[in-house]
């Protein structure tokens, strides 16, 4: 019988190696928290508490910098909401996005599922890099 083991922070140790990010403690420890699992829409502050929660001795700036880090790299969506409001997205996959209102949950809207018929052109000497639909909810 063979035994096969896994290193507790191997997926994240690769993820922040394919994008040339240094894996420092704290990257290695919030990648671990963001991508171990389902993919989700998170909050700086929620991954702040998650954190501590979990014994990982962290700044909430450094939580903002490190998300805007893994934004930068791609391995991040930042999704803004509202005026200093956003949350990030691990789905990194053309989407778009519900957005309950009263709760402030994030859900996913396949791109399939919503057309956009007339885009501007973009000012010049710029491109268009993506298009995101928000449709907001009250619930």
């Amino acid at each position: 019988m063979t035994m096969i083991t896994v290193r507790p922070y191997s997926q994240a140790l690769d993820r922040l190696r394919a994008v040339g990010l240094r894996p420092t403690r704290q990257r290695l420890a919030l990648a671990r928290l963001l991508f171990d699992g389902c993919d989700r829409h998170i909050s700086a502050e929620q991954l702040h508490t998650e954190a501590l929660s979990s014994n990982i001795r962290v700044s909430l700036a450094t939580v903002y910098n490190t998300l805007h880090q893994f934004t930068d790299a791609g391995l991040l969506r930042e999704i803004v909401v509202d005026a200093g409001r956003s949350y990030f997205d691990t789905n990194t996959s053309d989407h778009h996005h519900f957005f309950y209102e009263k709760s402030g949950k994030l859900c996913d809207i396949p791109a399939e599922l919503i057309a956009v018929s007339k885009i501007p052109d973009a000012p010049a000497g710029l491109n268009i890099s993506r298009v995101e639909v928000i449709v907001r909810v009250d619930g």
